[in-house]
């Protein structure tokens, strides 16, 4: 394969730490957020300026609170997550709240990520709605306003606590009980705060699983966010079970019988659940009553954020498909140990509903709001917990990571055991059967299954999932070909490169500023690109753009053959990350994105074949690339030898030749009518162009952000590919409706 000079690659990451400015700046500062009257306190000063587009007063968007419940409701606590358009909502600015009838409501603003301008990126919003009756929608329109704080109580915990509030975990292991206490965990001192505020406050803490005798368990811990919502007497936690240490000897499945009590009385039990090693399980529960409540943001301004691709908002998803997703959220996918909707061997090949940018019930909500979308999203993304990829370092108390002299030769690989001392042991003994799951895990055909459940919900836990996956996905190789401490992603799949960027770029965008793990990811994202821009922007290997395995521990096809979508999907990732304000992402997208605007529009390349399953790009392995898309066509479609779109050879009954017949004519089409015996019609591209997961759909997000790159060529590929005579119909399965902005 080709290389890569240490010279170039060292000039290139070091420039990496420009990367940094897609990662906003400073801490996380946590805004309160404004009460009646005069609850409301001081403005707080900050040295950084913005200048933004929007007037103090002005609606930054607004979002919807459904009533899901029978009965009218009083007191209604809410929290949800918002991002911002960079630039709308300055550092010295912040967000209050107005109902549709004018009435103000009071607002927590609790500040998790800036964009690089200072301006708030994303945030986690909570309030408490007076009244809400049965079938009733209620509109809050969030508005901009100067900054203000407003502390929570002094008493906060101590009032939680004073009140009687705890949550048990009783675990029986073969005959030992185990127990873990929120209360006297949050009685310990070892507490980290998520919200703080007037409105309510959010209080997480570890404890691990103890006998009466105060034994610990070698791996079973337990974790508690506890959220108080100030003088409702309702609180809410997160009660978590992990079997997932990094160091711990002898990691292995267990199963036990489980009992949660919430403040005396049992919540939930399950008797012989079996808890996969490094996976964890989460129950919420709600001391009283939890509200019936169901919150619809506003999608075109998810979509403006650029925190989410820019989806076809004309596209109206099906209801069918959103009730098709109801009736499949059943018992043995919902719950401790489950994944929702994800395929549970994830290396499945094949066009499916959770492989995309995001996963079809995701795009399927975003583009809806519709609950059932939602409750199948988040199901899924509770699901992402029991995968086991969960490597937390019992020294620091979050997920590994790779920038120490121990760390960065980890490996998890199952093969690489034998390789002698490595950081992370393997199952106890050395004996597999103790470790085997019903799940498999992998990056080429890893879903993107928590980013927008965290985005929209605010919720901890998504988070941490989140960042255990972007921490895994380079770990299952030799520390070598993922470059030690750099965690680079150059060794996998070109797919599971690209879902594996796309992983960590979502990681590094939204992980609060102040957050242990923030300069990590950024510095991963800034490497990888550093490799990347060194690997193909600069040593510009070939005249395609296209992925051909240069540099050193890359993957590399044993065929010389290029696979077009998945070459597709990891030009989306690069586009993807420009959005997300990746800097260095840019010059990558310029070179990456000739390759998808070459199958439209480059001479002697048809495009009715643009998104083919695979390209000869080179004689053979080993030899250069073609230097244009005409030899790569040519070779590929060598003496005229042509196949369907199931990979069977065709010819015409009458020896006409293929390659005779003009591209995109009516001739071509009847040449594929005769050779094939199915109808086709002038202009309709190879590839299943009909259907919503066929290679055209797969190569559909790669031309939009190519077009958003402004290479040449580009929006004319754009406009012959969206004119194609057969497209899709999306409204069931949108994952791939990705438009030019």
């Amino acid at each position: 394969m080709a290389k890569t000079s240490k010279a170039v690659l060292a000039s290139a990451i070091s420039f990496a730490a420009v990367i940094l400015a897609a990662c906003g700046g400073g801490g996380a500062s946590t805004i309160a957020g404004n009460a009646f009257g005069n609850d409301r306190a001081s403005t707080t000063v900050t040295t950084t300026t913005t200048t933004t587009r929007l007037p103090i007063g002005a609606t930054v968007t607004t979002l919807k609170v459904e009533s899901t419940g029978a009965g009218n409701q009083t007191s209604v606590p809410l929290t949800f997550g918002q991002v911002f358009v960079p630039g709308e909502v300055g550092a010295n600015e912040s967000i209050t709240g107005t109902l549709d009838d004018g009435t103000p409501i009071g607002l927590q603003v609790d500040a998790k990520a800036r964009h690089a301008d200072g301006s708030l990126r994303h945030a986690v919003i909570s309030a408490v709605l007076p009244q809400l009756n049965a079938g009733q929608t209620r509109t809050i329109n969030l508005v901009k306003t100067g900054a203000y704080t407003a502390a929570a109580p002094a008493t906060a915990l101590g009032d939680l606590l004073n009140d009687g509030f705890n949550a048990v975990v009783n675990v029986n292991l073969g005959g030992t009980l185990y127990t873990a206490s929120a209360a006297t965990a949050l009685n310990s001192g070892s507490v980290q705060r998520w919200l703080t505020g007037p409105h309510v406050n959010e209080w997480f803490v570890s404890s691990p699983l103890k006998t009466v005798g105060g034994i610990e368990h070698p791996h079973l811990t337990a974790r508690f966010a506890v959220r108080s919502y100030v003088g409702l007497n309702n609180p809410r936690v997160d009660v978590i079970v992990e079997n997932n240490k990094t160091f711990a000897t002898g990691p292995q499945n267990f199963t036990y019988d489980v009992n949660i009590l919430i403040n005396g009385q049992s919540a939930y039990s399950m008797a012989g659940l079996t808890h996969y090693h490094h996976a964890r399980w989460r129950k919420t529960f709600w001391v009283s009553r939890e509200p019936e409540i169901h919150v619809k943001h506003d999608t075109a301004y998810l979509i403006a954020s650029k925190s989410v691709s820019n989806y076809d908002q004309s596209v109206i998803p099906a209801e069918s498909a959103l009730a098709d997703l109801a009736t499949q959220l059943t018992a043995d996918k919902v719950g401790p140990m489950k994944v929702g909707l994800v395929l549970p061997y994830m290396p499945t090949s094949g066009g499916r509903a959770d492989i995309g940018p995001l996963p079809s019930w995701s795009v399927l909500y975003l583009l809806s709001m519709d609950k059932r979308a939602k409750d199948a999203m988040l199901a899924s993304a509770d699901g992402a917990a029991s995968w086991s990829i969960h490597y937390r370092d019992e020294a620091t108390g979050y997920p590994v990571r790779l920038d120490n002299e121990i760390n960065k030769n980890i490996s998890v690989h199952g093969n690489l055991a034998h390789l002698g001392p490595l950081p992370v042991p393997r199952c106890a003994g050395n004996v597999s059967a103790l470790c085997n799951t019903p799940y498999t895990p992998d990056t080429a055909h890893q879903p993107s299954m928590v980013y927008l459940p965290y985005l929209i919900t605010g919720d901890h836990f998504y988070l941490e999932e989140l960042q255990f996956w972007a921490a895994w996905n380079p770990l299952e190789t030799a520390p070598g070909a993922h470059g030690f401490e750099k965690g680079l992603l150059r060794w996998a799949q070109v797919r599971g490169q690209a879902w594996s960027l796309r992983t960590l770029g979502q990681a590094a965008y939204i992980t609060p500023d102040s957050h242990y793990l923030k300069n990590y990811f950024a510095a991963q994202v800034g490497y990888n690109l550093g490799f990347y821009n060194a690997t193909y922007t600069v040593a510009n290997p070939n005249q395609l753009g296209a992925y051909d395995g240069s540099g050193e521990e890359s993957f590399v096809s044993d065929s010389g053959q290029s696979a077009p979508w998945q070459d597709d999907f990891f030009t989306w990732s690069v586009g993807y990350l420009t959005e997300l304000g990746f800097t260095d992402a840019q010059p990558l997208l310029a070179w990456k994105a000739k390759f998808p605007v070459g199958r439209m529009t480059a001479p002697g390349y048809c495009w009715i074949e643009g998104a083919a399953y695979f390209l000869n790009i080179r004689p053979a392995a080993g030899m250069p690339v073609y230097p244009t898309f005409a030899q790569a066509y040519a070779a590929t479609i060598k003496n005229n030898a042509m196949i369907d779109d199931d990979g069977n050879p065709i010819t015409h009954p009458l020896g006409l030749l293929y390659l005779d017949q003009p591209c995109g004519s009516q001739a071509q089409a009847d040449w594929r009518t005769a050779a094939t015996g199915d109808t086709w019609l002038a202009g309709q591209m190879t590839g299943y162009s009909f259907s919503p997961i066929g290679y055209p759909s797969n190569m559909q997000p790669a031309l939009a952000v190519a077009v958003n790159s402004g290479i040449p060529n580009a929006s004319q590929a754009w406009n012959i590919f969206i004119n194609r005579s057969v497209k899709p119909d999306y409204r069931a399965q949108p994952q791939w409706a990705i438009i030019p902005r």
